[in-house]
């Protein structure tokens, strides 16, 4: 039996509930606080909708379950109806583990989560630790990248409902990977958000780049908060979800004493305890800011910390973009240099306080020299990083086989918890471009429109030439294009690739210099055409010899020598791209101590 229902309408006079199957309305009880409460419990699987002051119905804002899209009924679930498989699981963190983000719309043919179990076994044996998922509360239409999501407690029902995401969580359990969840907090999309009739969900105290702020610090802001962690925690309790990843939080505007990312953290530890395994939170921010994973009984520069367990790092990315592609535009501007790599490898931000060129002003701050950096997520793509190009295209459109294996290996062999996109492995060739299915004509015709005005105002003209046309985010061919091909993985190309990323995992689960998060045991030196990027233990501030890898980053399609010194026996060569990748491997010559590494082209090479 479904617990009595809720609902949080403290501005009406009258909230009646609406059963569709019958058609009949029952008036709820009015509560303290400006809730109202049904008489009576629901059985499982029916259908309800609220009515407020005698309007049109509307769904739940804590609603479950969305069957028949975002403006219909809500429909009750039983979370504790699924005969949950995962007692044996002990969890995983993310710190330094492998992450692997994925779409759930586009990562297999039926683009549903039953059938992304199906692949569960490849990202296993790839050596993946944590699945990824891209947002799946429930929006307007049938397909879109989740990140307008209206029903924030419902999964969507094009990728399954609210079952088939436990089923996906117990059989990725089953194969040892932890779930992380995509949650989007800041806003809200445009088709089907309702919440505003129901209370002081929003305010136009602050402002975001989606219009008014959601309501952390106004009036009625308890209660809106509260709708944010205890959603965040029921993911973790009825979904035996591992981790969640927050969407943009500096976009989480909130003046109060208690800032709501420390609540949350505060929240989720608490239940981390009562449940006996770790659960992580990860935040996307754009601030550079360290606070953002300080604990929240600490300070970093005076003010409290956020606790978050992690956060994307996104000047890796850029720095690494840069140097191998040569595009400079718009947040690109201040990247490009092997030695702001190198930065980006030792510092996390290489925006820490310094003048960005792009903002226009001094933006970030430096990181402790001591903080961990597998606190620091980092990649060569992921969704944003791909799907916001004009032509949702991936860096293999221009980097030869060689020049990805430097991307691969900076990612999985530097200080940070690595993230991979879906098909990255196997140098997949599909773009993912931006996507959406909206109902509404306006709304249609309006994000088509927007589209096509930030192809001009990106300076994308200047990288693929004036007369491309972008995608119609609407078109439902801009979709399908985006759907991983699998047969790719199976050609010579692909298996080498995917060969390669196998044993650069490996590498992380054998080499404790490498899955050390310690970034003061981390050096990066540039020569001609090459980064030597140097893993060890630290003594006294310096790097020991004993137990370093070194691996050689050739950037340049000709020979790049570069000697590496090593005290004691000379190091030996555990992995050459070239030789993988079915090219001229590389070539050693130890002597008196130092070793000369000759990489004949772009790629890599790792020796111990």
């Amino acid at each position: 039996m479904t617990p009595t229902l809720r609902v949080w309408a403290p501005r009406v006079s009258r909230v009646d509930l609406f059963l569709p199957t019958s058609g009949s309305t029952e008036p709820m009880t009015a509560d303290d606080g400006g809730w109202w409460s049904t008489p009576r419990p629901l059985l499982p699987g029916t259908d309800y909708a609220f009515s407020l002051d005698g309007g049109p119905p509307r769904p739940d804002p804590r609603s479950p379950w969305q069957p028949v899209g975002v403006h219909g009924p809500s429909r009750t679930f039983d979370a504790a109806a699924h005969p949950w498989a995962d007692a044996a699981w002990a969890g995983r963190d993310v710190l330094g583990a492998v992450t692997y983000e994925l779409h759930v719309g586009t990562f297999t043919p039926e683009g549903t989560l039953d059938a992304a179990v199906g692949r569960l076994d490849h990202l296993a044996d790839l050596g993946v630790d944590v699945v990824e998922l891209m947002p799946l509360a429930a929006f307007g239409g049938h397909h879109g990248w989740g990140y307008d999501g209206v029903a924030l407690w419902a999964v969507h029902e094009s990728y399954g409902g609210p079952s088939a995401l436990q089923r996906f969580v117990d059989a990725a359990h089953a194969r040892g990977l932890a779930v992380c969840l995509d949650v989007v907090d800041n806003h809200l999309g445009p088709s089907g958000n309702y919440l505003a009739e129901f209370g002081p969900y929003f305010t136009d105290r602050h402002h975001t780049p989606w219009g008014a702020a959601v309501n952390l610090d106004g009036d009625g802001a308890a209660e809106v908060r509260a709708f944010v962690i205890e959603k965040a925690l029921r993911w973790f309790r009825d979904f035996h979800v591992d981790a969640l990843r927050l969407d943009a939080v500096h976009a989480l505007v909130d003046d109060s004493p208690q800032h709501l990312l420390a609540e949350l953290s505060d929240a989720v530890a608490t239940l981390a305890k009562e449940v006996g395994r770790p659960l992580s939170l990860v935040a996307e921010s754009d601030a550079n800011d360290p606070r953002t994973v300080t604990p929240t009984g600490e300070a970093f520069q005076g003010r409290p910390g956020y606790g978050m367990t992690a956060q994307w790092a996104d000047d890796v990315h850029h720095a690494l973009h840069t140097l191998l592609t040569g595009e400079r535009h718009g947040y690109y501007d201040d990247f490009g240099a092997p030695e702001t790599l190198a930065k980006a490898l030792t510092g996390a931000f290489v925006h820490d306080g310094g003048w960005s060129t792009f903002r226009d002003k001094p933006w970030g701050a430096p990181v402790p020299p001591g903080l961990d950096g597998r606190r620091f997520v980092v990649c060569s793509q992921n969704h944003d990083q791909v799907g916001n190009r004009a032509l949702g295209d991936r860096p293999s459109r221009v980097l030869a086989p060689g020049a990805l294996a430097v991307s691969a290996a900076v990612v999985l062999l530097g200080p940070f918890t690595p993230m991979l996109f879906m098909g990255e492995e196997w140098g997949a060739t599909t773009p993912f471009l931006y996507f959406s299915d909206h109902e509404e004509p306006e709304l249609a015709a309006a994000i088509s429109r927007g589209r096509a005005r930030e192809f001009g105002g990106h300076g994308w003209a200047e990288l693929y030439g004036a007369d491309v046309t972008v995608p119609d985010p609407q078109a439902r061919e801009t979709f399908e294009a985006s759907r991983l091909d699998w047969a790719e993985a199976r050609s010579d190309d692909g298996r080498r690739m995917l060969g390669l990323y196998r044993a650069l995992v490996r590498l992380r689960r054998t080499e404790p210099a490498i899955a050390s998060g310690d970034r003061r045991a981390t050096t990066v030196r540039v020569e001609d055409g090459a980064v030597v990027l140097t893993r060890g233990a630290v003594e006294g501030g310096a790097v020991e010899r004993g137990g370093r890898v070194d691996v050689v980053l050739a950037l340049e399609e000709r020979p790049v020598s570069v000697v590496v010194e090593h005290d004691g026996e000379p190091p030996r060569l555990v992995l050459d791209s070239a030789a993988v990748l079915g090219t001229d491997p590389a070539a050693v010559e130890s002597r008196l101590g130092a070793t000369t590494v000759t990489v004949r082209g772009a790629g890599i090479a790792v020796l111990r």
